[in-house]
């Protein structure tokens, strides 16, 4: 069990909306082991340009599973330039049958701007409903907020970061020190 090899691991709160054309997502930057904090600026929401294409990745969970994960996605998106829900797909079985990538402990948001996908390690790439996805330990925070908040006439940057300056305020996982990324289709 991971709880066994990394007692006390916890942290990241993604989320993304989507809104007259274009998606945000955000992502905290705390990175804690156990009680204590031990990184208040990490970067867990990506840019990424395979074969031309943008691509927005926020991640939670372990760094390293995390990394690895996007630079096999950025792999299977050259292999099929503009094609995200199959490239999606494919990283989601390689995931969960290899013997090596089973055991990576992440989850991915992934958007182009147009198409939004969950990825985990059980073999899921969801769409979400309500046009908002959130991950992490502060994740159903932001989530319930940012459903609450797409009644308004906010923006989408603006309900993300509100909705996620409110699970930061409710889990002690996840900080308001925010990496953001805009894209549009």
């Amino acid at each position: 069990m991971a709880d066994e090899k990394f007692p006390g691991w916890h942290g990241t709160t993604i989320i993304a909306v989507r809104r007259d054309g274009e998606v945000v997502v955000a992502g905290d930057g705390q990175v804690s082991l156990g009680q204590t904090v031990i990184k208040g600026s990490a970067r867990k929401v990506r840019r990424i340009n395979p074969g031309g294409h943008d691509v927005v990745v926020g991640f939670a969970g372990s760094t390293a599973d995390a990394f690895t994960l996007l630079d096999r996605l950025e792999t299977k998106l050259e292999s099929a330039p503009g094609q995200l829900q199959r490239a999606c797909v494919d990283l989601a079985k390689d995931w969960r049958m290899d013997k090596y990538l089973r055991n990576l402990e992440a989850m991915l948001i992934v958007t182009d701007g147009d198409q939004l996908y969950v990825i985990t390690g059980a073999g899921d790439v969801l769409e979400p409903e309500n046009d908002i996805a959130a991950i992490g330990s502060g994740g159903n925070f932001a989530l319930a907020a940012a459903r609450g908040l797409m009644e308004t006439d906010q923006s989408a940057e603006q309900i993300a970061r509100k909705a996620m300056a409110i699970a930061a305020d409710i889990c002690v996982y996840t900080n308001g020190n925010l990496t953001v990324e805009r894209i549009a289709k």
